[in-house]
């Protein structure tokens, strides 16, 4: 049963879990009980930590369907355990598309598979559920209304702000999206969706979907306090507390609470303040006022909490802040979609077209989704700035998902639930924690046998041998572990690169890989216009400077680039995607929007008007005969209305539009785009013969290509006719105009910082949403690709006609010359020497996003090797990127990704260090974010990983033989019985440890970058020699300090009256001499105290590495600092003793003779260790 009743969630997506349903189990609830009551409350604690066990030890298998509780597990590689409350809600129907007034369903029947939560009959009740609505008196007021309806029981959980309901058809539980969920067509969203929702369906669909909010709750700081205390670590402390005061070490245990509370304030200070910055983001425009249309018709003014998928809203003419995903079915909206790509052009947003059933090609009924749709969805967070509308009509819009459903909503789940981090160095840290563990095990035992061996006190035995385990698990280890990674924060925000996740910066440390986007990465942000190549009667013209003639003021070309954009004027300002702002601007022309009061004069849109500056016209008409075709003939102002709009499709690849010019009959059809593309709709003889040729001449310079078209439209075609026109029947036949020739600069750091970045063995990828040939040629430019390379093209076709896929591999150099798959050489093996420096890269693959998804499908297997030599992916839709960013990865890459925030936003979240340069909102996405914007910043930020990454290493030696050194002694001391004191404890922890600890992680990171990468995890066979050996070290020196000191003439049992030191005259003898029930003051105490101090500093020195991750540690100048002065007052102490201190510390005066030999003890043990420790760095 347990296998055939597990059930998947959300299967194929990133959240795929596992489920099993559990129901309470009264008598295992009453034993669980029992025991937390007999472990005075720790194993409710363990239960609070481990979910699994919580449930398994509570409550008894049983279907999902029946579930009171459900466990999940991540199906990723954390496998991470969560369990949620199964809860019954009543409902007047089960599926919230029902249209209950009519008792009918729109647009499926209940028993139809599109329409999910529908159940004939009512589901019985689970035994020991109460049915309860989920918002109380909405659900009870709705089954009141619908009485003749039998109330449902909807069962659902709450994981994640994502709501979960039971589907009897599939037998699991599913996420209700929102109006996709019905997978409807375009033409049955304009016929059955857009008349609105009545005030009923609206209120019974929230039962369901809930109220619209993207809600951060901003948690009160107990309910944190809580949450952070509970963690097992300050769990430890506090039992470590516990146990010191009741040994009386009274001032340790202070010591501790107080670095404790320090420590949890600024948890709680830094956490709390994330949330509110986060809930403010959100929360800024998240509740307006909205219109909703009715489906009678009138318009309702209400609060957009309460929307629902399937409303209709009217988007007011002024703009507005979207509050939900919302799909355009009539007007034209300009969008800044900022928040969401990173991009701040405003973006036209068109009405879903209404095609015509059966239709084909273009005009074909697909089914509507967010992601194909997108240019005509209104996402939720951006910003509408304006509208334009039909008059007497409205801009609506058909509510498509609401709350955490919505895009914003998807953002902000991802940073509510991040991913854990997986690294090597914190797996393997707790690995070394279960090593300490373990040795304190042995302490324990050990010190229970001598307890009972010297017949002491039951009390004196349980805090001892309990009190080996908080020496040998150091409370001061997560503290010192975060300070690196502090420093390193604190000196990457001098540099301008901020981080919102400090634990990715010792992953950064590994990179091996980093990933750039092109356009605003590599190179400038904007395009320069180069020149233009004109074509008349099928041939080309001499490259031309630019369009701005009189000669030509009157030419298609020069219209076509005044017309064919998406351009629009914001508060008197021009403003669209940079590509066409240069364009128009290097036509001089002007553009003129209509006012909303123009607007509302005439019966319909009034067209945007572009025309000449008045200087580029003739002083009087031509009238030449032979420029006839080629020039209008005006009486008086030249000027072209942009009738009809079809945006920039990046499927496509081209954008148009249809013109008229002022006192013209027909209409012109004018487009823009990817050359290839466009010489394709135009007609054969207008495109010169040379035109590839001429298009790889430009593309191969590393120039950015557009081609023009032309198509005068038949007389007709009326407005009318044109606004319903489908853009197929437009864009075909056409004149081709010839080429706008577009430069994109590189930035002068790019070559330069690639070149340190190969220098450092780091491989560098381009991954663009721009042509191929441009891109192979910047990465030419830029040195991603050697001269003397190779570029292999591989052209992916994906099955067609009964044909299997196929892979065309072609040079880039001679693109008619193709090579068979066998004269590439490439083998997996490779992956394994990833990190050793190249004698030659002999060839690179190159490809586009559609060979990338064909490979992907059809050719998984190739997919990892071309990915091991791939260097530069062109023309990646978002999604692609974030998959290429993943396949390297699981060819064990340590990725980094370098964009400017504007598509990146997943492949930046997703990459091991990913940097935006764009300070937009985007970048909240992006776990570090540069505010100088070029990629200077990955090889900073590869070294302060790097040095982070090796602090951590050095002060987790550090800590670890701190704890084994401290071990040692008190091992020792147990078998005289004795102890370190109170004052020694306190004085090793805080004036040695954490001074050491906090200074020692200070060292900034070596000015170069290096050829080898540090080791990513502890684990490793080199730094555990380093860590044993010094163990052994300092074991072998203390033993010997222990055995010799008995050995000494003087040696005798040491009491108050004991001088050792003839200071007789100094010795107040006093009747009440305090008796030291501890037997803390004695030689053997003493003698080790002086050793083990030193020898905490002699391994601070000798792990504190700095070349070639690190400067020098004499450069840091608080821990040679730190360690003199400590080095100094502990050799002061040692030959000049002072009463007053030896009091406090609890150490005994020991002969001279005694001191040098504890002094010559000490220089050989630091030579010893320094000598070991050199001549490891020298083997490995």
């Amino acid at each position: 049963m347990e296998k055939e009743d597990l059930k998947v969630l959300n299967k194929g997506e990133e959240e795929e879990m596992e489920l099993q349903g559990y129901r309470l189990c009264r008598w295992r609830l009453a034993l669980v009980g029992l025991a937390v009551l007999c472990t005075g409350g720790f194993l409710l604690l363990v239960l609070y930590w481990m979910p699994e066990w919580c449930v398994k030890s509570t409550c008894t298998r049983t279907t999902a369907r029946d579930a009171e509780v459900v466990l999940l597990r991540s199906t990723d590689e954390f496998r991470r355990w969560f369990l949620a409350r199964v809860r019954v809600m009543l409902a007047p129907g089960s599926n919230p598309f029902h249209s209950l007034e009519t008792q009918t369903t729109s647009p499926c029947s209940p028993s139809s598979p599109s329409c999910p939560f529908s159940s004939p009959a009512s589901t019985p009740l689970a035994n020991g559920h109460t049915p309860h609505p989920s918002d109380g008196s909405p659900a009870q007021e709705l089954i009141r209304r619908f009485a003749d309806y039998q109330p449902k029981q909807i069962r659902y959980f709450t994981f994640h702000s994502t709501k979960y309901y039971w589907n009897d058809e599939v037998q699991n539980f599913e996420v209700l999206i929102g109006l996709e969920d019905l997978q409807i067509n375009c033409s049955t969203l304009h016929s059955e969706h857009s008349a609105g929702l009545t005030r009923n369906q609206q209120e019974y669909r929230r039962l369901f979907f809930g109220v619209n909010e993207i809600a951060v709750k901003v948690p009160s700081v107990f309910k944190l306090l809580i949450k952070e205390v509970l963690n097992p670590f300050y769990i430890f402390q506090l039992f470590s507390v516990i146990l010191w005061s009741a040994d009386e070490y009274y001032y340790y245990a202070v010591a501790i609470v107080f670095m404790s509370v320090i420590s949890i304030a600024t948890s709680l200070y830094t956490i709390k303040k994330q949330y509110v910055m986060l809930h403010d983001m959100v929360a800024a425009h998240s509740i307006v006022r909205v219109s909703v249309c009715r489906a009678n018709n009138d318009i309702e003014e209400i609060l957009s909490t309460d929307l629902v998928p399937g409303d209709v809203m009217v988007i007011p003419s002024n703009g507005t802040i979207m509050p939900c995903d919302a799909v355009l079915v009539s007007g034209t909206c300009i969008v800044n979609e900022s928040m969401l790509t990173g991009e701040s052009v405003p973006v036209t947003k068109t009405n879903l077209p209404n095609p015509v059933p059966g239709g084909r090609g273009e005009e074909a009924d697909s089914a509507y989704n967010t992601e194909d749709h997108k240019r005509h969805t209104l996402f939720c967070g951006t910003n509408v700035i304006q509208t334009r509308f039909y008059t007497g009509e409205l801009v609506k819009a058909v509510v498509v998902r609401t709350g955490f459903g919505t895009a914003k909503g998807q953002l902000v789940r991802s940073i509510l639930y991040p991913k854990p981090t997986d690294f090597k160095l914190y797996r393997d840290a707790y690995l070394f924690l279960l090593c300490l563990v373990a040795v304190a095990g042995i302490g324990f035992v050990y010190s229970i046998v001598l307890s009972i061996m010297n017949k002491s006190p039951a009390k004196t035995i349980i805090i001892e041998s309990l009190d080996i385990i908080t020496i040998t698990v150091p409370p001061a280890l997560p503290a010192a572990m975060t300070a690196g990674i502090v420093y390193a924060q604190r000196r990457l925000k001098n540099i301008g690169i901020f981080c919102i996740s400090p634990q990715r910066i010792n992953i950064c440390g590994q990179i091996n890989l980093v990933c750039f986007d092109k356009t605003g990465t590599l190179t400038e942000d904007g395009l320069d216009l180069w020149g233009v190549q004109r074509v008349e009667n099928g041939s080309f013209h001499l490259s031309e400077e630019n369009a701005y003639k009189e000669s030509l003021v009157k030419s298609q070309f020069v219209a076509c680039m005044a017309t064919c954009h998406s351009l629009t004027k914001i508060e008197g300002q021009l403003s669209g995607d940079p590509l066409d702002l240069k364009m128009f601007e290097a036509t001089g022309w002007i553009l003129e929007e209509a006012t909303e009061e123009e607007t509302s004069l005439h019966n319909r849109i009034m067209p945007t008007v572009v025309q000449p500056p008045k200087q580029l016209l003739p002083p009087e008409p031509a009238s030449s005969q032979e420029h006839d075709m080629e020039l209008y003939e005006l009486s008086s102002a030249y000027e072209i209305g942009i009738v009809r709009q079809f945006p920039f499709s990046s499927a496509l690849q081209r954008m148009s539009v249809v013109a008229r010019l002022l006192g013209e009959k027909r209409m012109d059809a004018y487009t823009k785009g990817a050359p290839e593309v466009v010489a394709s709709l135009c007609k054969k003889e207008t495109v010169p013969e040379n035109f590839a040729g001429v298009l790889e001449g430009y593309t191969k310079q590393g120039f950015r290509v557009i081609a023009l078209a032309h198509r005068r439209l038949e007389s007709k075609l009326t407005w009318h006719k044109v606004q319903n026109i489908n853009r197929d029947h437009i864009e075909t036949n056409m004149e081709f105009l010839g080429l706008i020739i577009m430069q994109n600069k590189l930035k002068a750091e790019t070559p330069g910082v690639l070149h340190d970045l190969h220098q450092a063995n780091i491989r560098t990828v381009m991954v663009t949403g721009d042509n191929m040939l441009t891109a192979i040629s910047v990465a030419r430019d830029c040195g991603m690709i050697p001269p003397q390379d190779t570029v292999i093209i591989a052209d992916a076709l994906p099955p067609h006609d009964g044909q299997a896929a196929k892979i065309i591999w072609r040079y880039a150099d001679k693109p008619s010359k193709t090579s068979r798959l066998e004269e590439v050489n490439i083998s997996l093996e490779d992956v394994c020497h990833a990190d050793e420096p190249k004698t030659q890269e002999l060839y690179h693959f190159a490809m586009n996003g559609k060979s990338f998804s064909v490979i992907t499908e059809h050719f998984p297997d190739m997919l990892q090797k071309l990915v091991l030599h791939g260097t530069v992916f062109a023309r990646m839709a978002p999604d692609q990127k974030t998959q290429l960013i993943e396949a390297l990865q699981g060819v064990d890459y340590f990725v980094g990704m370098c964009g400017d925030g504007a598509n990146d936003c997943g492949a930046l979240k997703r990459a091991h260090g990913g940097i935006s340069l764009s300070e937009l909102e985007a970048s909240v996405a992006s776990p570090f974010t540069s505010r100088t914007p070029n990629i200077s910043c990955v090889p900073s930020l590869i070294r302060e990983g790097r040095a982070a990454l090796i602090t951590s290493f050095c002060v987790f030696k550090f800590m670890a033989l701190y704890s084994i050194i401290q071990y040692i002694s008190v091992t020792l001391l147990y078998s005289i019985p004795s102890n370190l004191g109170d004052f020694q404890f306190l004085f090793i922890d805080i004036a040695i440890i954490l001074l050491i600890v906090f200074t020692m992680s200070l060292n900034p990171a070596w000015k170069v970058l290096v050829s080898r990468r540090p080791p990513s995890g502890l684990i490793s066979g080199p730094l555990l020699f380093s860590v044993l050996t010094q163990i052994l070290i300092c074991l072998g020196f203390q033993t010997i300090t222990f055995l010799w000191v008995r050995q000494q003439p003087w040696y005798t049992i040491w009491t108050p009256l004991t001088d050792v030191c003839n200071q007789s005259s100094h010795i107040n003898v006093s009747d009440n001499i305090e008796v030291d029930d501890h037997n803390i003051k004695n030689y053997e105490n003493t003698s080790l105290f002086y050793v083990s101090s030193f020898q905490y500093l002699i391994v601070a020195v000798v792990f504190s590495k700095g070349k070639p991750f690190r400067q020098p540690s004499y450069k840091n100048w608080p821990f040679v600092l730190s360690a003199l002065s400590l080095y100094f007052f502990l050799l002061f102490i040692m030959f000049h003793p002072i009463e007053t201190i030896d009091e406090f510390l609890q150490i005994v005066c020991v002969p001279f003779e005694w001191r040098v030999k504890l002094f010559l003890i000490i220089l050989v043990n630091a030579a010893v260790s320094v000598v070991v420790e050199c001549a490891h760095l020298c083997l490995t």
